[in-house]
């Protein structure tokens, strides 16, 4: 990504600096998969014994800790909860899978990563496993960051029209002092973006920030609080209403707005599933799934539904209850446009892009006890690791894509849920 710390009057467009592609064209030439990196033990998958096996192989691979996923460790320290509950009075347990090797060669997420995931729906991560093996046994899934922001947007109303264009004219002429009152305000948020909606006498203005490693919701509602402050104590014209967020920045809620910007991080990934590969792993071939994804999307159009993927939210709300993110995000980082098509030599091109991806790596539930550990094993815990995340939980999605597209073009998808799904 392109440095763009204070920076206000530029065009806002996707982007892959040269280094990332030098970098990952590197990485992709030199590219050999160990096959002996690691299969997960799925023996006695409901036994003491068969947690116990993973969690050594786990604990092995990755040199990392799950005393508290396991239990070996119980949650002591109230003092972690601030800020994250109130009333509390307990912990809701769900049961955590892990789901890999997944194999990426991203802008920040390079190789071999165990995907932790927390759910109560059976086939989840069986399916989601098998998309993983049919990616790594064809090759690398390319991934990469195009864009960062999050939004924060407050209305403001005058008694008419002429009032309105004086507070506008005001406002573009302290864009710099707002960037100055953002970063007196917070040590991570930038403003890079500012635009202006009207609609009568009635004025939205878009704060657009970068937010570090955070996922930036309450960072930018603070920074943006602050500038309104300072806008109405100081501006000549003032409004006879405003609040804080016009319900227009797209937050927790799919909008149609979602596909024309970033909210969060823009991550796009692709990959060619090789014929052989899709016939013996997917138990399917490239024709019937590229056939099957036009259809799908012409369902979609239908349906009137905002995208065209089919669930990236399984996999976003199991690794973000995992990985102690927002869940309630997974309304808006869902969305995704996903496109399966046939290469000249009859493989299957896939890709998915998804423009609102708003994950952190700090803040938040991440420093929780089990959450730390689910982002410790991906290497995605603390400072500098959030675009690394994000690039994670698309590649994911994508796996899920391919795994569940193939069930449904060649009819497993029903068989699928009866075997792993029922009690």
């Amino acid at each position: 990504m392109p440095q763009l710390k204070n920076k206000i009057d530029f065009a806002k467009y996707d982007d892959i600096d040269q280094l990332s592609i030098d970098e990952l064209e590197s990485y992709q030439s030199h590219f050999e998969y160990d096959f002996n990196f690691g299969k997960i033990p799925t023996e006695d998958p409901y036994t003491l014994e068969g947690q116990q096996t993973r969690l050594a192989f786990i604990n092995q691979k990755l040199n990392t800790s799950t005393d508290y996923i396991s239990g070996k460790k119980v949650f002591a320290d109230h003092n972690l909860l601030k800020g994250n509950i109130e009333n509390f009075i307990g912990m809701a347990q769900i049961p955590v899978g892990i789901a890999g090797p997944l194999v990426i060669n991203g802008t920040t997420a390079r190789g071999s990563f165990y995907i932790p995931m927390a759910t109560t729906e059976g086939t989840l991560l069986a399916s989601y496993s098998r998309g993983m093996k049919a990616c790594r046994e064809s090759g690398l899934m390319t991934v990469v960051c195009l864009q960062e922001g999050v939004q924060r947007c407050p209305l403001f109303k005058f008694n008419n029209i002429i009032e309105l264009g004086r507070f506008v004219n005001w406002i573009l002429h302290h864009k710099q002092t707002f960037i100055e009152i953002t970063n007196a305000t917070s040590r991570f948020a930038n403003l890079s973006d500012l635009g202006i909606n009207i609609d009568g006498n009635e004025l939205v203005i878009r704060f657009e920030y970068t937010t570090g490693d955070a996922s930036g919701q309450n960072m930018v509602t603070i920074c943006t609080n602050q500038i309104c402050k300072y806008i109405i104590e100081f501006c000549p014209v003032k409004p006879v209403h405003w609040v804080i967020d016009s319900n227009m920045s797209g937050d927790k809620k799919g909008t149609g707005l979602v596909l024309t910007r970033v909210r969060g991080k823009k991550i796009t990934a692709e990959i060619v599933l090789k014929k052989e590969i899709v016939q013996s792993v997917l138990q399917t071939t490239p024709e019937l799934m590229a056939r099957t994804a036009t259809s799908f999307t012409n369902g979609c159009i239908k349906s009137g539904a905002l995208s065209t993927g089919m669930h990236p939210a399984n996999a976003l709300a199991a690794l973000f209850i995992a990985c102690g993110q927002d869940v309630a995000c997974v309304s808006e980082a869902c969305t995704a446009i996903t496109r399966m098509e046939l290469t000249d030599n009859n493989d299957l091109y896939c890709s998915i892009t998804m423009p609102n991806m708003i994950v952190g790596t700090i803040g938040g539930g991440t420093s929780l006890p089990t959450q730390k550990e689910c982002l410790s094993m991906m290497g995605c815990y603390g400072e500098g690791k959030a675009v690394r995340f994000a690039e994670i939980c698309v590649a994911l999605c994508l796996a899920g894509e391919i795994s569940i597209l193939a069930a449904l073009s060649a009819g497993q998808f029903a068989n699928a849920h009866q075997k792993f799904g029922r009690k």
